[in-house]
């Protein structure tokens, strides 16, 4: 069964692809959960409209994404966190810790957005990477601080 993406599915396809899935997938997870619709004649062509329209709009959010990459990658965010022997944390800093840090700053970013490549346990300043687009990420600076 074809159908046309209105959402990107991970290990599917990206939004506005017409995409073919077996006809069970599409009805009882796709379609309902509005993912994706029928592929039908009318719709693939409806679907040529929405991709002009669509590629404005995303280009819009790519440049606003870049805006906010540059405000973010000179922004630089303090967590206060529990300290043990030797300047170790009690936990580490997750990145919801570092998502309620942005947003107390304005900044309305989810937590599946911030990337931390190595769990930090420890006091410093560690670069933690938030990705706005498919292709804009940028760079916050995290200073983790004693907490007293």
């Amino acid at each position: 069964m074809k159908v046309i993406l209105r959402k990107d599915v991970d290990n599917l396809g990206n939004m506005g692809e017409v995409v073919t899935v077996k006809s069970g997938y599409a009805r009882n997870f796709l379609i309902p959960r509005d993912f994706a619709y029928m592929a039908s004649p009318g719709a693939v062509k409806a679907l040529e409209v929405e991709k002009k329209q669509f590629a404005k709009r995303r280009l819009k959010e790519k440049g606003d994404a870049e805006i906010l990459s540059t405000a973010l990658s000179e922004l630089q965010v303090s967590i206060a966190m529990k300290v043990g022997e030797e300047g170790k944390l009690y936990g580490s800093v997750t990145n919801q810790m570092v998502a309620d840090e942005l947003n107390l700053r304005g900044y309305a970013i989810d937590k599946k957005h911030i990337i931390i490549d190595e769990p930090i346990r420890s006091l410093g300043v560690f670069s933690v990477k938030v990705k706005l687009f498919t292709d804009v990420v940028a760079n916050l600076k995290v200073w983790v601080i004693s907490e007293e």
